[in-house]
């Protein structure tokens, strides 16, 4: 299957609220996918920026990670990103690393 019709036709992953409206039902007045999308974007780049990596939107139906080379992989989802991180930088990327789990501490109580 070509890459744009794997775009046009990917399927919900359990993270994006239309997967599972039912369980966002009461914050839909606040919030948006769109917006959640974002928010879920910003924490997944504060991750990433350990390994040189960054994360962005892709006509709201993909997302696109960029290495620090300069390439590029179009992911659908959370899982797709990692495998694709652990390509790109090529070594395993470790959510529990310390040295991640350090950089990651608020500042002098300042909030991230």
């Amino acid at each position: 299957m070509c890459s744009l019709c794997g775009v046009l036709a990917g399927r919900g992953h359990w993270t994006e609220p239309s997967s599972h409206p039912e369980a966002f039902e009461d914050r839909q007045a606040t919030h948006t996918w769109h917006r959640e999308r974002q928010d879920r974007t910003r924490l997944a780049n504060k991750v990433l920026r350990h390994y040189g990596l960054a994360l962005s939107d892709w006509s709201g139906s993909s997302q696109v990670l960029r290495g620090p080379t300069g390439k590029t992989v179009l992911v659908e989802n959370l899982n797709e990103m990692w495998a694709a991180a652990e390509i790109l930088v090529g070594r395993r990327c470790n959510p529990l690393d310390e040295a991640l789990l350090a950089a990651l501490e608020p500042v002098d109580g300042a909030r991230g």
